[in-house]
Parts: C-alpha cells; structure tokens; sequence
C-alpha cells in the first residue's frame, strides 16, 4: 500500500496526476448531467402514483447517493492521512468536506420539496432524515475541526479522526428504511448492490437516472479535484516547481 501512495506524498506528483485526470470527470461529467436531467425532466414518463412530481427524483437521489460516497471518499483519505502521514491526504479532506456538505445540502432540499406534496410535511423525524441530517453536521463538524487549531496539522488529524468516528452513520443512512419502520421510502436503485435486488424503478426512469448519477459523480469529482489543486499551490507557492508552473501560466 505504502509502495502504491509514496509517490503521491509528493505534492508535485498529486498536482500532476490531477492535472491528468480532470478532464476525464469535467466533460463526460457534464455531458451526462446534461443529458440526465434533459432526459429525466421532459421524456421520462410520469410515476403512476407520483405524477410530475417525482422527477425531483432526477436531482434527490444523485445528491443522496453522491454525499454518502463522497465521506466514504474522505474517510479514506483521512486514514491515509493518519496512518502514513501524508500530508496530501490532510489537504484532500478539506477538499472533500464542502463539496460532500453540499451535495447533503441539496439532498436534504431537494427531499423537503419532494416530501411536501406526498407526506404532507417538509420535515419528519424520521430515521433516514434523521441520519442524513446528522451526515451534514458531520460535514460541517469536519470542516470547523480542520481549522480550529493553530497549528494546521493538528486541525487536519482531528478532522480525519472525526472523518473516520462519523463513517459508521453512512451504512445507518443507507439500512435505516430497512431497519426501523420509516416514512421515507425503501432504496431506489443501491439495492442492486446491498440488497442482491432488482431497481425498484422503470426502466425508462432508470436510465435517465444512472446518466445523473454519472453527471453528479463527474462534476463533484471535478470540483474536488480543483480544490485540492488549489490547495496544493496555496501551499507549496514557495516551491520551484510551483513558481515555474505560475509562471508558465499553467
């Protein structure tokens, strides 16, 4: 494992790699957004049940989906941080946090409009709410820990520890229409995964779906990759290598 990260403890060689790879998650991500949310808004069919206002579904699940990911993503890369030290990984934290806030943000707002019409309430206390609730404080908490302390790497290793303690809400999140007798309803599509089971959706729903889970995946994954970037050269400004790339304009 050591062997496979060492390279990237070297800030340049992050940058790099980085540099590399963002295109591959800026325009496919954005050609599937596009086409997801086209597709889902104005050609998918109405729910039997739901009418038009399912379609919410399009932007709700994908933001869902996508905040739990992106805290797998960052507690990952605060066990990296903690274990090997590496300081790329503290840095790819608080790159993570905000955009991950952000998806539980819209995904939260997104589920108050869609819960309105069909519980007749913005907000219940129930358990998926609940937990996803307590994902964005997470979040949040992450983000406040990280810059708490004077001295930086200390804020980064008590936001990795809380990155780390908080994972254990994710699969609470996910199981929690299973385990406890909730109003939101049972998982969409990560069942195929979980549960062994068939995409409790239609196939012409489905599609248009998976293109915005594709879409929110790219355009997020972007968005943290810019960050970290930044990130990067905010620290490393002093450097050689990044006068030399400043300069170059690149």
């Amino acid at each position: 494992m050591w062997r496979w990260l060492h390279p990237y403890a070297k800030p340049e060689a992050t940058f790099r790699l980085n540099q590399k790879i963002l295109p591959w998650f800026v325009w496919p991500g954005l050609a599937c957004l596009v086409v997801g949310v086209i597709w889902g808004l104005a050609f998918a069919p109405p729910d039997y049940q739901q009418g038009e206002s399912y379609r919410i579904i399009f932007i709700h699940v994908p933001a869902a989906i996508w905040s739990m990911g992106f805290y797998v993503g960052m507690a990952i890369a605060a066990l990296i941080a903690v274990v090997w030290q590496i300081r790329t990984a503290e840095w790819a934290i608080m790159a993570i946090a905000p955009v991950g806030a952000v998806l539980t943000f819209i995904s939260l707002f997104t589920g108050a409009i869609w819960g309105q019409p069909m519980w007749g309430t913005w907000w219940i206390w129930d358990a998926r709410l609940t937990s996803q609730l307590i994902l964005l404080f997470l979040y949040l908490g992450v983000m406040a820990l990280y810059v708490a302390f004077e001295d930086q790497r200390t804020g980064a290793k008590a936001a990795g520890i809380l990155a780390m303690v908080g994972v254990i809400n994710i699969p609470i999140i996910h199981y929690s229409v299973y385990w406890w007798n909730t109003l939101h309803q049972g998982s969409t599509i990560t069942r195929v995964v979980t549960r062994l089971e068939a995409p409790a959706i239609a196939n012409e729903m489905l599609w248009p779906l998976l293109m915005c889970l594709a879409g929110f995946l790219g355009i997020s994954a972007a968005l943290v990759i810019l960050r970290l970037n930044n990130e990067i050269l905010r620290r490393e400004i002093r450097r050689p290598w990044a006068l030399e790339l400043l300069q170059r304009g690149k």
